[in-house]
């Protein structure tokens, strides 16, 4: 990691290290930096960035950084000792100010980069002054570097960001006049409701798609119910995948054929959004379990396997009986290779479920030895008579029930509805379609 100007600096300058141009490459890096035309970003934290590099965002001002610089002077030699416990209570302060109204992410040893989504220029910028101000003053004792330490991004480059001085003090004054600019809705690109409620960034949303389109994710939570006490075991995750440019919601089969590529981007984003959206339900007991799911493709895949099995240990470590892994996008998969993606996830499980979309009861038939412990799907979306409806669920549950023991059937609208599937075998029901 980077650890700025200072680390930079000295890095330049070791004797036969590097060649004299790479010696004046760095200087002139660190000049660059210590100008604030130019901020360091850390490899790790530089793909997390990236997503926010959006001209039009940019220079609405919403993107900032704010510089602890001034406490690491400060400091001095004990830099080294003091640095966790100076980032844990700015963490904590932007946390307390932004919350699920923005994103803050360290990105270098002095800097934090942070977006506001909700604010126009003059909000934005002030409450990025108002935080360092608070950091300040805990650690060095006043806040008059605080001005200085505020900076507008204005372009996001491979390894460093450039800035521009912010107008904080005036943004501040401003707004104690009461001369506020409008809070600008979410602009196009701008991931606006992929950001976390507790301020963590999803650096999977949005992406570009190999065929050029810019798509964004979301996730929802929808409670899901045991039918026999009527009683919620937790909640299933509703994946959206939105077409940026034009606001279009895929569906189901559109995301189905998207790329195996694009659709493990996709369930990253939805795992890591809705895990968050489990953290904002707030400090009640812990659910029984919660409903993940997972494309076909991506267990199929050496890198999607592990790449998936840290968020779906995460949501798992949230609730009180593990996570269900519901396998997606997984019509026309032979049911020997769905037995082998059903035997690599079930070690990280509750159940291992898998999911079709609008089945016809034939389609259940083809599941049979796939190792699957439940079945899942949606009730019709069009409005249907009691009649074809009572017609419809028994044909599916009965043909769901040869496969698995546990049938899951989502938005069934109506509690006399769910008595309805309860009663033709369903063992759990959501209310809300999808």
């Amino acid at each position: 990691m980077v650890e700025g100007v200072a680390t930079a600096t000295r890095a330049s300058g070791a004797a036969g290290a590097r060649s004299a141009s790479q010696g004046a490459q760095l200087d002139a890096l660190a000049l660059a930096q210590l100008s604030g035309a130019l901020r360091l970003v850390s490899a790790d934290a530089q793909a997390a960035v990236e997503e926010f590099a959006d001209p039009q965002l940019l220079a609405s001002g919403r993107v900032n950084l704010i510089s602890v610089e001034a406490v690491q002077l400060h400091f001095g030699a004990q830099w080294g000792a003091r640095r966790q416990q100076v980032f844990a209570f700015a963490s904590r302060v932007l946390a307390r100010n932004f919350g699920g109204r923005g994103v803050h992410l360290r990105v270098s040893d002095s800097d934090f980069f942070i977006v506001h989504r909700d604010a126009g220029r003059l909000a934005a910028q002030a409450a990025c002054l108002r935080c360092l101000r608070e950091i300040l003053t805990r650690f060095v004792g006043d806040a008059a570097q605080a001005v200085s330490g505020v900076m507008q991004v204005t372009a996001v480059r491979p390894g460093r960001l450039e800035t521009e001085p912010a107008d904080a003090l005036g943004a501040e004054a401003a707004l104690a006049r009461g001369e506020t600019e409008a809070a600008a809705g979410d602009l196009p690109g701008f991931p606006g409701e992929e950001v976390a409620a507790a301020g963590r960034l999803n650096p999977w949303t949005p992406f570009v798609s190999v065929d050029g389109r810019r798509l964004r994710v979301s996730a929802t939570l929808e409670p899901v119910y045991e039918v026999k006490h009527f009683t919620r075991i937790g909640f299933r995750m509703i994946r959206r995948v939105i077409v940026v440019a034009s606001g279009e919601e895929l569906t189901a089969r559109q995301i189905a054929a998207l790329s195996p590529a694009d659709l493990l981007r996709a369930d990253l984003a939805t795992i890591t959004r809705g895990v968050d959206r489990l953290n904002g339900e707030g400090a009640g007991e812990r659910q029984l379990s919660l409903i993940v799911p997972v494309s076909y493709s991506s267990l199929a895949s050496q890198r999607g396997r592990t790449e998936l099995m840290a968020p779906i240990r995460e949501a798992a470590a949230m609730v009180k009986l593990g996570a269900i892994c519901e396998i997606v996008d997984l019509e026309g998969v032979p049911a020997g290779a769905l037995l082998a993606a059903t035997s690599l996830v079930r070690p990280l499980s509750l159940l291992v479920a898998g999911r079709l979309t609008a089945p016809p009861p034939g389609a259940f038939a083809r599941l049979a030895g796939a190792g699957l412990q439940a079945v899942s799907f949606e009730c019709p979306k069009a409005e249907v008579s009691d009649g074809e409806f009572i017609g419809w669920a028994t044909a599916t549950i009965a043909a769901a029930k040869k496969v698995a023991k546990s049938v899951l059937v989502y938005g069934a609208g109506t509690t006399r509805r769910a008595g309805i599937l309860a009663s033709l075998g369903a063992t759990h029901v959501s209310l809300v379609a999808g």
